[in-house]
């Protein structure tokens, strides 16, 4: 059983920068794949960015990459996203999850723990 918890989310003007943090709970953190997904209103839960296991690969969706970057830190138990050159359309309530399965997914309904979410508002 993994908790997690997100923190860092807010308001933001378009072209800032947000950082977000999931805190997780457990002795096991490096065993899973973590993930940030996010949701919009009337729009479906969406693939942000993965990490694997170690922290030595990553992967983007196209509509983030070079402005997001994931990472982690296995001895604190705590995955990282710092968001970049914010746009309107990257408001969303963000979400961070945990994957146990081998490999890596970019799918949500393969992760089994998620986050309670935290909202990133970008304003124009």
């Amino acid at each position: 059983q993994v908790q997690l918890v997100e923190s860092g989310g807010g308001l933001v003007q378009a072209g800032g920068s947000l950082s977000l943090s999931c805190a997780a709970s457990g002795r096991t953190f490096s065993s899973y794949t973590m993930g940030w997904f996010r949701q919009a209103p009337g729009k479906e839960r969406e693939f942000v960015a993965v990490v694997n296991r170690s922290g030595g690969n990553t992967w983007y969706a196209d509509s983030v990459k070079g402005r997001f970057t994931i990472s982690r830190d296995n001895a604190k138990n705590t995955v990282y996203l710092q968001m970049n050159s914010l746009k309107p359309e990257d408001t969303a309530v963000y979400y961070c999850a945990a994957d146990s399965g081998v490999g890596v997914s970019l799918r949500a309904p393969q992760y089994d723990y998620w986050g309670q979410g935290i909202q990133v508002t970008v304003s124009s």
